[in-house]
């Protein structure tokens, strides 16, 4: 009998307490979602705005329209503001007091790319994502063909670049012409030539030097290129508009010329073959064993540029001689 007792109660139990669950979870899918029971947290570090509140409030209220927690699907939710191009992560759920929470975390841009005559975001992981009619983030822009698989060792340069101070005040944007990299700057309209992506914190650094022990002294509209691309040398590209540039690139272009100058010096070395031809047909009358000794001093070029030259040479030395 006492078995029997503790079972019914048992059974009585559980009946009570189906009941009064069954009886709560109506009354707690009835309940309505109102505006005051959503929560919505942004949880990125850096702000950016490209979702605002309300648009998540709206997206809610589109997929319930009754407003009642027992008709909102909360998976389809999740699933709905993950797809959104610029939300990284959304957890949505709810606790017993029906207050609907929704944590989302935007996507962070690296820098905005301008390729093809199309400008998108790119996130430090890479991700491409449209921009906003409403918000624009400041951020790094790069220039050119940038391949999807450069994006994260972009996205690093990028970082690097806003932790330094001197190279966030320094360089103003990113350009690639065909597979190198330059870095844009703000003082002058000169650009600096980093190649490729690899070993971007001693480029930077030789750059830092450069610019804070010779640059800091000079004209900025005095270079055109600094390129620190080559393993340990800064090579520098004078600017052809820069009026102080044009005794230097005009001591450049006479050493160029000098190279022809020096081509046609030696030219009149081939003088000497028609002067000794010249002593041959004076030498017919003359006897053979005079002639042996005399090719040996017609044979010698410089013996006859000397006796070509005394003309031009003997004025210094006949003024000499006069003193």
């Amino acid at each position: 009998m006492k078995n029997k007792y503790r079972i019914l109660k048992i059974v009585v139990t559980v009946i009570i307490l189906g009941l009064l669950l069954s009886f709560s979870l109506k009354r707690f899918s009835g309940q309505k979602i109102t505006d005051n029971k959503i929560s919505v947290k942004m949880n990125e570090k850096t702000p950016v705005y490209f979702i605002d509140e309300k648009d998540i409030r709206d997206i809610v209220k589109k997929e319930n329209p009754s407003g009642k927690v027992g008709d909102l699907n909360i998976p389809v939710l999740e699933k709905k503001i993950n797809a959104l191009p610029a939300v990284d992560s959304a957890n949505v759920y709810l606790n017993l007091n029906g207050k609907l929470y929704l944590d989302i975390k935007q996507r962070v841009p690296a820098f905005r790319l301008n390729k093809d005559g199309k400008d998108f975001y790119v996130d430090e992981k890479g991700i491409e994502f449209p921009i906003s009619r409403t918000y624009s983030h400041p951020c790094m822009l790069v220039t050119g063909n940038v391949k999807p698989e450069e994006y994260e060792k972009l996205a690093e340069l990028v970082k690097k670049i806003d932790k330094d101070d001197f190279s966030k005040k320094f360089f103003i944007g990113i350009s690639k012409s065909k597979d190198d990299y330059n870095l844009l700057t703000s003082d002058g309209n000169y650009k600096v030539e980093i190649g490729d992506l690899d070993n971007i914190e001693f480029k930077v650094k030789g750059l830092k030097t450069f610019v804070e022990k010779y640059l800091v002294f000079q004209d900025p509209q005095k270079y055109s290129m600094v390129s620190v691309k080559y393993q340990n040398q800064i090579v520098t590209t004078l600017n052809p508009y820069f009026k102080e540039n044009d005794s230097i690139l005009k001591a450049g272009n006479k050493e160029l010329a000098k190279a022809p100058l020096m081509a046609a010096v030696k030219k009149p070395d081939v003088l000497p073959k028609t002067a000794a031809s010249e002593t041959k047909k004076t030498k017919t009358p003359s006897a053979k064993p005079k002639e042996k000794p005399k090719p040996k001093t017609a044979a010698k070029p410089k013996e006859t540029k000397k006796t070509e030259k005394k003309p031009t040479a003997a004025k210094p030395k006949a003024k000499v001689k006069i003193e």
